[in-house]
């Protein structure tokens, strides 16, 4: 295909806003697209490699800007470039204004003369580029920039300038070149999905379309050492996975990296959420993987930095490891890091993407005999409560809740993996009952009735018991003893006189409480010191709180 047909299409899509309209102009330039639908998929989308392929072009927008200059002419200075471009606003207008093709230089003439660049020729010229390194390697890049500008209309070399800088801008996503892809080849939208997903490629997606159809789609497996997105969590509570799924999977949440494991028998390669290759600057993990891994596997997991004892450190600490590509032994002396596998996606030759979120972590626990994040599974919200107690006690973020019958999806950020969202507000409420513990906990007081303020009186609105260690659990029974009224059987009435912060998820109308409102999931954070019961919440702010949900 001629690049000047390719920036046609790019053109006329960019000048449409319809997005039904959008995905049948993709689907027509891929079919016309013949030997070049590969690269085609790719550049659409603004890019010349695999989105697995670490590869980049390693151009700046100076560089690009001196390319240009040298293109326009002998009076064009980089800066004017960038003065155009600083009224124009776009790269690709600021290289169609110029009126390329008269100058003369190493990359000059190329392999033919303007107006015969074809798509192929633009690809295979920019992956010269990209491979450019070493002393020279920036003039080399600039010389093969001037070339292809200096043989480009300028439709083409607005499109070019796009491609060089990755912003091709013109409302073609991921989602529209799947949907082509299914309707160029007529293939099933799962079938191109999930190729995609196990890929990353949507040239060879689109190839594979259309060469072996829905059946060759189908037939693409996970690779090892060729990176997949991960799997995305969204914000959610313990409310919503108990009233979508009844059980959850609970994880503890790990204040670090997200980075996939790719063992093949013999090598290690780390990849980040993005794909990019983090081998070199992780040895240790490496060598733990080495160690502990028994079969060929590609692990879903976490990178932690930890202090000397083991105490996890803020994730900015671990960027630091992620960032250093030199001296990577005294980094590793400076800052520690453990590595916390909790998803398998491929074991031994098998891929695991279907299997049930709970079969995936039993693979996972059978294949790696350390490291595996501990899972528990219940319908309780009262264990889910102390599992994230315990989780932020020991310096994690909190806690993931998971449906245990999921499947992995690479890149979806579903239902089916919830971060507990934070408490959105917390309420000032005061202790009017309690009842003791039991067991362990017997001698103190371990469930406490709590109240909001209406008037000169108290009405009460739900009941604490969890986010409470042994330790504070002995200190409030001290604290709350002499305000004691009454008691009947285990139930102890008591004077209002101590306050608690108190975290939630939901405000519910409920009659199980004299308010007229029940907190879901209520969480105790604190007494709060410095309020007497007068100054508690009132059920006045309770009702426009729940009014705002």
């Amino acid at each position: 295909m001629k690049f000047a047909a390719f920036a046609d299409r790019a053109a006329a899509i960019e000048a449409e806003s319809a997005d039904l309209e959008i995905v049948d102009m993709v689907t027509d330039l891929l079919v016309a697209a013949d030997d070049d639908l590969r690269t085609v998929a790719r550049f659409v989308q603004g890019r010349v490699f695999p989105a697995h392929d670490s590869t980049t072009l390693d151009v700046g927008p100076t560089l690009c800007y001196e390319a240009i200059a040298r293109a326009a002419g002998p009076n064009v200075s980089a800066a004017d470039v960038e003065s155009r471009l600083a009224d124009l606003g776009d790269i690709g207008a600021v290289a169609a204004s110029y009126d390329f093709g008269g100058q003369r230089g190493l990359g000059a003439f190329g392999d033919g003369s303007a107006g015969d660049l074809t798509v192929a020729e633009v690809e295979r010229r920019l992956r010269e580029l990209a491979a450019a390194e070493g002393p020279g390697s920036q003039e080399t890049k600039l010389d093969v920039l001037f070339g292809l500008f200096n043989r480009s209309s300028p439709e083409e070399a607005r499109y070019l300038a796009r491609i060089v800088l990755s912003e091709m801008r013109i409302g073609v996503g991921e989602g529209t070149v799947r949907d082509a892809i299914a309707a160029a080849f007529d293939v099933p939208h799962e079938e191109v999905a999930r190729a995609l997903q196990v890929t990353n490629d949507y040239g060879l997606v689109a190839e594979i379309a259309r060469e072996e159809g829905g059946k060759g789609l189908a037939d693409r497996r996970l690779e090892i050492g060729r990176p997949v997105k991960s799997m995305l969590a969204q914000a959610g509570t313990v409310a919503d996975a108990l009233d979508d799924w009844g059980r959850v999977a609970i994880e503890w949440k790990y204040d670090g990296a997200r980075v996939s494991v790719h063992y093949d028998g013999d090598d290690v390669w780390l990849f980040s959420r993005n794909m990019e290759d983090v081998t070199d600057p992780l040895p240790e993990v490496v060598s733990f993987v080495e160690d502990h891994l028994d079969a060929p596997a590609i692990l879903d997991g976490e990178v932690v930095a930890v202090d000397a004892d083991g105490t996890p450190l803020p994730f900015q600490e671990i960027l630091r490891r992620f960032r250093r590509k030199h001296d990577v032994a005294k980094a590793r002396e400076e800052v520690e890091v453990e590595f916390y596998a909790f998803d398998c996606l491929h074991a031994d030759g098998e891929d695991l993407l279907d299997r049930p979120l709970v079969a995936r972590h039993e693979r996972l626990a059978s294949l790696l005999d350390d490291g595996v994040t501990r899972r528990w599974i219940t319908d309780d919200p009262d264990e889910i409560a102390e599992i994230e107690a315990e989780s932020l006690a020991a310096g994690h973020e909190g806690i993931m809740l998971k449906n245990p019958e999921s499947a992995y999806t690479p890149g979806r950020r579903g239902k089916n993996w919830l971060k507990r969202k934070p408490d959105v507000e917390t309420l000032d409420l005061v202790v009017t009952g309690a009842e003791w513990g039991e067991g362990r906990r017997a001698e103190f007081l371990g469930t406490f009735l709590l109240s909001v303020r209406d008037g000169e009186g108290f009405e009460t609105i739900g009941k604490v018991a969890t986010g409470i260690t042994d330790e504070t659990l002995a200190e409030l029974t001290d604290r709350l003893e002499p305000h004691v009224r009454g008691q009947d059987g285990k139930t102890v009435d008591i004077a209002p006189a101590v306050v608690f912060e108190v975290g939630y998820e939901e405000i519910q109308a409920s009659p199980t409480y004299s308010s007229g409102y029940a907190l879901r999931f209520p969480r105790f954070l604190g007494v709060r010191e410095d309020k007497d019961p007068a100054d508690a919440d009132s059920l006045e702010r309770v009702e426009r709180l729940a009014e705002a949900q």
